[in-house]
């Protein structure tokens, strides 16, 4: 058999192959899909249950897509999947919250104590009562610190660790970051003790249902009919008063600011000189250089954007869960990786779609679920499924986009 027929073969069996595996995976899909509406219509599914599903899986993907859009700008300018992205993130939000707690506690404790988040002391979360709503300039603030810490701290490691290493192959660079992740997550061990922090005083909490039939919006504190907090009603649907879903400012604050930021983003890329310059050097840097785009201050607005986007992600992460710990960007990192890989590494979209998705998958997926430990192995599950049917992810190749 000549070999340009064997070649054409096996790429009409690959593709076969790839077809009946999408055919499968479709299929899957439509029976989860038709067996939920069958759950919900039965009301073995309360529809309360699955709004806060579906909820916190949108705070879970805003939170990874806007976490990944720095790991996405670094890969497609500059070709290395950077390991120490997750501890600079949790770099930039332990620095971040110990200046916030020096400016707006200060005479609460001894500075020392503030800036290390509460080490050597029993300062709490509670002493400050730091809430969107309590404290709103503090949460302002933090967010504003933080993201230029981490920005500058992205920055730094450019510049002492990765612009030396320019010129070294992909491999070297990131074994390079896997050191730089190590040396950062012990360095916040030695500093902050591996304890988990509690910085966020509880939130207040609106409640979403329905009221006889009526929607209605109450807060967590307000009282409805008979007297009865409005969160302490049973959920049943079809009685008088039902609670559909809790929502909390942190959480909106969040949604806002991750939107926000991304379609800030896409102006930027889309619509600046800064943003066409990305792409071109994302498209063939070396064609770049060639037609005089400035590729080092182009690599520095890289990390610039990358930590700021990364350094919000991580205060807003803090702000809606309430605590901290020296893994938690480590944790997280493995979910922003599923999410960039997912949405098709390089890709800015890409990162910000594949992070949605892994939210809900991780939520959704409870329904079937017997327990939530089962939850992050589905994610990535459907991550390696997608790319068997799309191997460069949904949005696909090393570009800014």
């Amino acid at each position: 058999m000549p070999l340009s027929r064997r070649f054409t073969d096996a790429g009409v069996g690959q593709t076969l192959r790839r077809n009946y595996v999408e055919a499968i995976f479709v299929g899957f899909v439509a029976l989860l899909g038709v067996d939920l509406l069958f759950s919900l219509a039965t009301g073995s599914l309360p529809l309360s249950r699955f709004a806060t599903y579906v909820w916190d899986g949108l705070i879970i993907g805003l939170a990874l897509g806007l976490a990944g859009i720095g790991l996405s700008l670094t890969y497609s300018i500059l070709g290395f999947a950077n390991v120490a992205h997750g501890d600079t993130i949790t770099t930039g939000a332990f620095i971040g919250w110990g200046v916030t707690f020096v400016l707006f506690g200060f005479g609460d404790a001894a500075i020392g104590e503030l800036l290390l988040l509460g080490v050597g002391g029993d300062l709490s979360a509670s002493d400050l009562g730091i809430t969107l709503t309590a404290r709103p300039l503090a949460v302002a603030v933090g967010l504003v610190l933080t993201a230029a810490i981490t920005a500058g701290l992205s920055l730094g490691l450019d510049r002492y660790v990765f612009e030396p290493l320019r010129d070294a192959t992909s491999m070297i660079v990131l074994i390079a970051s896997v050191g730089v992740a190590f040396l950062l997550r012990y360095a916040l061990v030695f500093f902050y003790k591996p304890s988990q922090r509690s910085l966020v005083a509880q939130p207040e909490t609106a409640v979403f249902g329905t009221a006889d039939g009526v929607p209605v919006i109450a807060g967590s504190r307000q009282a409805l009919q008979n007297g009865e907090a409005f969160v302490e009603i049973p959920v049943a649907i079809g009685s008088g008063t039902n609670a559909l879903l809790q929502v909390n400012a942190h959480q909106l604050l969040l949604v806002a600011v991750a939107i926000g930021l991304m379609i800030g983003l896409h102006v930027l890329l889309q619509r600046t000189k800064l943003g066409k310059s990305m792409r071109a050097m994302a498209d063939n840097d070396d064609l770049a250089r060639t037609r005089g785009i400035p590729t080092e201050r182009v690599i520095r607005w890289t990390w610039v954007i990358g930590g700021t986007t990364s350094g919000v992600a991580g205060f807003l992460i803090v702000l809606e869960r309430g605590t901290m710990s020296f893994q938690f960007g480590w944790l997280l990192l493995l979910l922003i990786f599923a999410a960039v890989v997912l949405g098709g590494i390089g890709s800015i979209y890409g990162a910000i779609v594949g992070g949605i998705i892994v939210g809900l998958t991780t939520t959704v997926s409870l329904v079937w679920l017997p327990e939530a430990t089962f939850a992050r192995p589905v994610a990535f599950l459907i991550m390696i499924l997608v790319l068997v049917v799309r191997p460069k992810g949904l949005f696909g190749g090393r570009v800014v986009g």
